[in-house]
């Protein structure tokens, strides 16, 4: 049998850093949900799609392939057999991700190999609707969230750390829509799921955070 860990939470929440902690420190295999919704996204910019064209989603996505390989221990994405992970985190390939994650052939796709994942061995994965509607049956679910200030002051912390030029306002509006995006699209809105766990982190440490999931997965196990 094999365990399967749902977290999921709004932009910022610091999902990604800390289900790859937690699958290290557990040896679970993390699959990064958004990373292959930001791949499709990435495809959608290199092709001038029109992420408010459901039809011409509908039939760019029909040449798209996207794999997940590991190297040394790292998770690796592949588009259409080019590595672009080193693409997946700027602000554009974010903000086309979350535009076109509502869709259904987007979903569909992904969703169905999220699961193909799931069966096999003991993941972890982050993302909007883990818990709800890509691994419903899953043993552990989690809803990682914290204040909105809380998470600009992050992004902004990261990029200002990378050397890149930020506008913290900027920053927290478009936190805000994408929260308002994500909760109110048609198709799987994030939501928590009613057998997750709340956890805020929004005076919380990275290692206090993981310290916490780590035991509620302990717990159910």
């Amino acid at each position: 049998m094999s365990y399967s860990v749902a977290i999921d939470g709004p932009a910022g929440a610091g999902k990604s850093t800390i289900a790859k902690l937690l699958a290290k420190k557990m040896g679970y295999i993390y699959v990064d949900t958004g990373a292959m919704y930001r791949a499709m996204a990435v495809y959608f910019v290199q092709n001038n799609v029109n992420p408010d064209d459901e039809r011409e989603i509908n039939v760019a996505v029909t040449g798209v392939n996207i794999t997940i390989e590991y190297m040394d221990g790292v998770q690796q994405v592949i588009l259409n057999g080019d590595n672009v992970t080193g693409m997946l985190r700027t602000e554009e390939i974010g903000s086309m991700a979350s535009k076109t994650s509502k869709y259904a052939a987007v979903r569909r796709k992904l969703v169905e190999l999220q699961r193909e994942l799931a069966k096999k061995t003991d993941v972890i994965m982050d993302g909007r609707d883990i818990g709800t509607t890509v691994l419903p049956d899953a043993f552990c679910k989690i809803y990682l969230t914290a204040s909105v200030d809380a998470r600009a002051k992050r992004r902004y912390d990261e990029l200002a750390q990378k050397g890149e030029k930020c506008d913290y306002d900027i920053i927290k509006k478009d936190i805000e829509q994408r929260d308002y995006q994500d909760m109110h699209r048609e198709i799987s809105p994030l939501k928590q799921a009613d057998d997750a766990v709340l956890v805020d982190t929004s005076d919380m440490n990275i290692e206090q955070v993981v310290e916490c999931i780590e035991n509620i997965i302990n717990e159910r196990k």
